[in-house]
């Protein structure tokens, strides 16, 4: 698990002993915090509630649904509400498509967030049935709410970038080669992806 300072700190050593370019990096930044939420249905919706708008226009979103649907926002309250009710809390019709996606799965049975596979391309392929959580959105929630040490989210932009950095390479490595890049590390390549993002949000003197 990658849940603990600790445990990152003891994946990124295990990658570091075996690429210099990794231990060069904790040089120059330090060991990235752990980056926690809280597993289940609200981190998915908070997920969702966060596409393509900033932290600020996502946090004044989900203030107004607690407002509306109390703390959390229960999804058998979001499923009674009607488009208007949604929509004026700052739900696009896109977003309330995909956020009753989650709320149906959720109340169905459809999906147990709190018990999804262990394998972590089976829980993938449990996550992507919710429309609009593709598989970036479900590496990010396996990684950060669940804390699996192994996730690989290598279509990401800023961790081809970073490993492209990190590794000394000529030119952005593409996803295929992120991901072929990583095959070494496992089974603590979701320490590599966190310390890729802290690498390429910290300023280098």
């Amino acid at each position: 698990m990658v849940n603990t300072a600790e445990e990152l700190r003891a994946s990124l050593d295990a990658i570091a002993a075996m690429e210099p370019g990794f231990a060069a990096a904790i040089g120059r930044v330090g060991y990235p915090p752990p980056r926690i939420r809280e597993p289940g249905y609200e981190t998915l919706l908070r997920t969702i509630v966060g596409q393509q708008v900033s932290v600020a226009a996502a946090a004044a979103v989900w203030r107004k649904l607690e407002a509306e649907l109390g703390a959390g926002c229960a999804p058998d309250a979001l499923l009674v509400r009607d488009f208007d009710t949604l929509r004026a809390c700052g739900l696009s019709r896109q977003k309330q498509g995909y956020a009753r996606s989650l709320a149906e799965l959720v109340v169905g049975g459809g999906i147990d967030l709190h018990d999804l596979p262990d394998d972590d391309e089976d829980a993938i392929a449990q996550l992507v049935r919710i429309k609009g959580i593709g598989r970036w959105s479900a590496e990010i929630y396996l990684l950060f709410a669940e804390g699996r040490p192994d996730v690989w989210p290598a279509g990401d932009l800023a961790v081809q970038i970073e490993i492209g950095r990190i590794l000394g390479l000529a030119e952005r490595p593409s996803e295929k080669l992120t991901r072929e890049l990583a095959e070494r590390w496992r089974p603590h390549r979701g320490a590599a992806a966190i310390m890729a993002w802290h690498h390429y949000n910290t300023e280098v003197l």
